[in-house]
């Protein structure tokens, strides 16, 4: 395990550390479910194509169930957990019924305070996930919701189908005093990322690493050298992002030109440039993402 102790000053990255219980237990009876619907404190904040309305305030748009449930449409429902004043719900907003304009789901996650963000992340991810599986896998039949929205089952197979979290790797290369960044065509100009890939059936996370900045880049890494930083919930629609740094044992750049457009070795300074935004041509991710949050430890010298 390694010793990310000094991790702890750093802020939560954005979308993890809900103040939610997702109260397991509870789910179990339909109910319970109906009486945290009607409790004096149960809320419901709306959804519509993944993106929230945030109040002027830049709080999420968190009324009481009693009012905004007949804005939804009922069978979206689902019901997150609790928090210290009661149940917290969240559904799609009924077609045209919403009273406020919504925020695209990147800028409200910048707006938001952590733990809101958190609570939105949770809800667009499961409701993400409810609109692609309203049938069987195993063998095609209509399936419905359970447990407040925690599954749902097939009504001809009885076969059981539970939320998905698709994990990534996303690495920072280092080789002494430079980094590795990327950039794909479709970005924005100048902006370079830290390299990131899904891991695939019968992989390690190590093994996952090595194999996407091979691919990418021609890049080899020491496997047994990959340390484990953090990771991020990631609700785009659902993936939990795996902050790494991998020590490359080789720096000749060869791009997969299907990847990346581009692929280039920074020092620390210009990383720190790029930081604070006095790079004459090239630029970071937003402070959403894993890929910023591995600068700047690196850059602080903290990895």
């Amino acid at each position: 395990m390694n010793d990310r102790t000094h991790l702890k000053n750093r802020p939560p990255m954005i979308f993890a550390g809900s103040p939610l219980d997702r109260s397991e237990a509870l789910r179990r009876s339909e109910e319970t479910l109906a009486d945290l619907r009607s409790h004096a404190q149960a809320r419901l904040f709306l959804l519509q194509d993944g993106d929230p309305v945030i109040t002027p305030d830049q709080r999420l748009d968190l009324r009481p169930f009693s009012d905004a449930h007949w804005h939804a449409r009922p069978e979206t429902i689902t019901f997150l957990g609790q928090d210290q004043r009661g149940p917290v719900f969240v559904a799609e907003a009924d077609a045209g019924v919403l009273d406020a304009p919504v925020t695209p789901a990147r800028q409200a996650a910048m707006a938001l305070s952590p733990d809101e963000a958190a609570i939105f992340a949770q809800g667009k991810s499961l409701l993400a996930w409810h609109a692609r599986h309203g049938f069987c896998a195993n063998c095609g039949a209509a399936t419905a919701v359970f447990a407040g929205g925690a599954k749902r089952v097939c009504g001809s197979c009885g076969a059981e189908h539970f939320p998905r979290v698709d994990p990534v790797v996303i690495m920072l290369v280092t080789d002494g005093e430079t980094c590795l960044l990327g950039r794909q065509s479709a970005w924005p100009p100048g902006v370079f990322s830290a390299l990131a890939g899904f891991m695939e059936p019968a992989e390690t996370i190590e093994e996952a690493c090595a194999r996407e900045v091979k691919e990418e880049t021609g890049i080899d890494i020491d496997i047994a050298g990959v340390r484990y930083i953090f990771t991020q919930p990631w609700p785009f629609p659902s993936s939990i992002m795996v902050g790494l740094v991998a020590p490359a044992t080789s720096t000749d750049i060869s791009i997969d030109e299907h990847e990346l457009e581009t692929a280039r070795w920074f020092t620390r300074d210009e990383l720190r440039a790029m930081l604070a935004g006095d790079h004459a041509d090239f630029i970071l991710p937003q402070s959403i993402a894993v890929a910023r949050r591995l600068a700047e430890l690196w850059a602080d010298g903290e990895i």
